[in-house]
């Protein structure tokens, strides 16, 4: 791998980053529950965004995917909120959390993969 594309992939995952922030600060805000949206909403449409890059730009896939939606995407964050949810008596939260994370988070990956490929 070239170093521009290294540093390119850096900075795209600066970007994301900085993205995930401003989404999780923006739902939080918009929607005033302790329940973790913007992470779900996050780590839903990081899964989906990378299968269409993964679909449609599978040379771009290091730089966009491993960089811009590296740095969006968050999985430490939903394991530490499900915890707390699970810490604070919200079990049920702290379950429809983990579990429908993963399950939307896996059909928006496919989902996106099946139109990055239709589109390419």
């Amino acid at each position: 791998m070239s170093p521009l594309v290294f540093l390119l992939a850096a900075a795209c995952g600066g970007l994301g980053a900085a993205t995930r922030y401003l989404v999780d600060i923006g739902i939080a805000r918009a929607t005033g529950s302790r329940f973790p949206w913007g992470v779900m909403v996050i780590n839903v449409t990081g899964s989906l965004l990378l299968g269409l890059v993964v679909g449609m730009l599978p040379g771009a896939a290091f730089v966009l995917g491993a960089g811009f939606l590296g740095g969006y995407t968050t999985f430490s964050t939903a394991m530490i909120d499900a915890i707390s949810l699970w810490r604070d008596g919200e079990q049920r939260a702290a379950v429809f959390d983990l579990l429908g994370m993963l399950v939307l988070s896996l059909a928006a990956a496919g989902l996106g993969l099946a139109q990055g490929g239709a589109l390419s």
